[in-house]
Parts: structure tokens; C-alpha cells; sequence
């Protein structure tokens, strides 16, 4: 059985993304990345009500999206992220193996830069070989002139 670990933060996008996948049985890992705070609610809420409210976030977020993956047959597993993304899929790929796939379905915010997932052993930019090929035919032509 497959596992995909899915990073989600708003409910609507992830079911637009996740609508169109195959039902198939999949073992899907939930990943609540919660809204940042600024950093002056500090002053008006202590640290335990800050996690509560992420925990109260995650939950009502995994709530909305069960439904969409309930067609697909396979465990679910959630998980809220309390760290950096990279230690988060350190953390999954330790538990779950290197074979486990990664989705991004995080709504891009105008204006905030989210955090990329990094990528696996293997896995390579799209855009690596067409750039060494025209940097090396340029180089190429300019030797020629």
C-alpha cells in the first residue's frame, strides 16, 4: 500500500487537489501546518491557549477533510506540525519508510512565502537539464564567433 503524507492548511484547497487522485487504497498521512500568530499575541495569550488553539485548528481542519478521503479505503493518520517542515519529514520518513510520497496542498498566500518541502534522494528540478543544455549551447556558439 502507498503512503503519501499530505500538507494542508486550508481545507477547500486540499479537497480541489486531493478530488481528482485515483481511489485506490492509500495510507494517508494528514499534515496540519497551522496559521502563524504575530508576534504580539504574545502579550494577550499564554503559550498552553496558543497550542490548544492550534489543536482546536487541526482538528475542525481534519474534520472538513475527511470526507474527501473517505472514498479511498486506507488508514488515516493525522498529525499537527509543531517544528520546521524538514524535521516534520525526517520524522515520517524514519517512521514510514523513503518510499513516502509527499503532496503540498497548501493554499500559496499572496504576499507570504511558505516554507518548500524538501525533496527526496533522486528527486530533481524540472528545469536542471533544459538550463545546462542552453548555458552549455551558448557557451558553445560564443566560442564559435
Amino acid at each position: 500500500m502507498e503512503t503519501i503524507a499530505v500538507f494542508v492548511d486550508d481545507a477547500t484547497h486540499a479537497g480541489r487537489i486531493l478530488a481528482p487522485m485515483q481511489a485506490q487504497p492509500v495510507h494517508w498521512v494528514l499534515v496540519a501546518c497551522a496559521p502563524r500568530l504575530t508576534h504580539r499575541i504574545g502579550k494577550w495569550v499564554s503559550h498552553s491557549n496558543r497550542e490548544q488553539w492550534r489543536e482546536r485548528w487541526a482538528a475542525k481542519l481534519f474534520a472538513d477533510l475527511r470526507p474527501a478521503l473517505a472514498r479511498h479505503h486506507g488508514p488515516l493518520e493525522t498529525m499537527l506540525a509543531k517544528e520546521p517542515l524538514p524535521a516534520v519529514v525526517e520524522r515520517l520518513r524514519g517512521k514510514h519508510g523513503m518510499w513516502l510520497r509527499l503532496l503540498d496542498a497548501r493554499r500559496p498566500k499572496l504576499g507570504q512565502h511558505l516554507e518548500p518541502l524538501p525533496r527526496q534522494d533522486g528527486e530533481s528540478d524540472s528545469w536542471t537539464v533544459p538550463i545546462a543544455v542552453s548555458a552549455s549551447l551558448s557557451v558553445m556558439l560564443t566560442l564559435v564567433d
